[in-house]
């Protein structure tokens, strides 16, 4: 077997050479195309624009380029650019996402890249929605109602893991992506019949607090429409602050209606622990 010859500034170290180049990542494309949604409440259509991309760019960094060098009209809603206001919701390629937060990266930029506003609310103009139900929604749930505080000088006690249950529904942002994929609100338009997946996180947030005493689940069952939910998870695929919308807010919200409406021993139960919290 024939030997190999060594670079002689190889062979004095006993290093080995290396036969092939390091594999290299592609250069990304020095442009992107996006087809953008423009219109209004009338309607619209998709339009095209060219731009330069660089490495690190996110979708809305290039919304912002063609808004400043092609489309000076191009509406778009954001503040914080850091995936904490919730301000720049829109859907990208189909799938509802923050655009502060999509990187470039993560998209296959041979294709043109498509943005659209949130399909679950009323267009106002381009990428920007009506988003105002939500806030009218927030009004019809009970607020919080603590029970009577635990000591003389006005204090309560608390253990921690009930306090630590709630903070995880604290982290919305109210970027509404969960309630625009919910396929009751997008699909069906129950908007009148069902609160969305945002506000049973936030009346699980309630709920579940360990000084609440209100009591919503007759709320739940009808006027929030709990049971149009089917628990398909999209919402909890879309967001942004990885909160399990599902399991953790809406599947523990369900077992409540049942208790009190569908189980014979719950609403004996119930009877005993009114005043209360499960």
């Amino acid at each position: 077997m024939a030997t190999e010859t060594l670079k002689p500034d190889l062979a004095d170290t006993g290093a080995s050479e290396e036969l092939e180049p390091p594999h290299r990542q592609p250069d990304p494309p020095a442009t992107a195309t996006f087809r953008v949604w423009r219109g209004d409440r009338e309607g619209g259509q998709l339009v095209d624009y060219t731009t330069s991309v660089s490495p690190g760019m996110v979708v809305l960094d290039a919304i912002h380029q063609i808004q400043a060098d092609q489309a000076n009209d191009l509406a778009v809603r954001w503040n914080c650019k850091a995936g904490k206001c919730g301000s720049c919701s829109a859907e990208v390629n189909g799938m509802p996402k923050l655009m502060c937060m999509t990187r470039l990266s993560e998209l296959p930029l041979e294709k043109p890249v498509t943005v659209e506003p949130m399909r679950s609310f009323p267009p106002v103009k381009d990428l920007v929605t009506d988003v105002s139900w939500n806030f009218r929604v927030k009004t019809r749930i009970k607020p919080f109602r603590p029970r009577a505080p635990d000591a003389a000088d006005g204090t309560w006690r608390m253990t921690q893991p009930d306090v630590d249950r709630v903070q995880e529904f604290r982290k919305c942002i109210e970027c509404f992506l969960c309630q625009d994929v919910c396929h009751v609100l997008r699909d069906h338009q129950l908007q009148e019949e069902f609160i969305g997946p945002r506000f049973l996180v936030h009346v699980a947030a309630l709920e579940m607090h360990p000084l609440d005493v209100e009591d919503r689940v007759a709320d739940l069952r009808r006027a929030h429409g709990i049971g149009y939910c089917n628990i398909t998870k999209c919402c909890t695929q879309v967001c942004p602050e990885h909160i399990t919308i599902t399991d953790n807010a809406i599947i523990p919200l369900k077992e409540r209606v049942v208790d009190e409406f569908f189980d014979p021993l719950g609403r004996v139960l119930k009877v005993f622990s009114r005043g209360g919290k499960a």
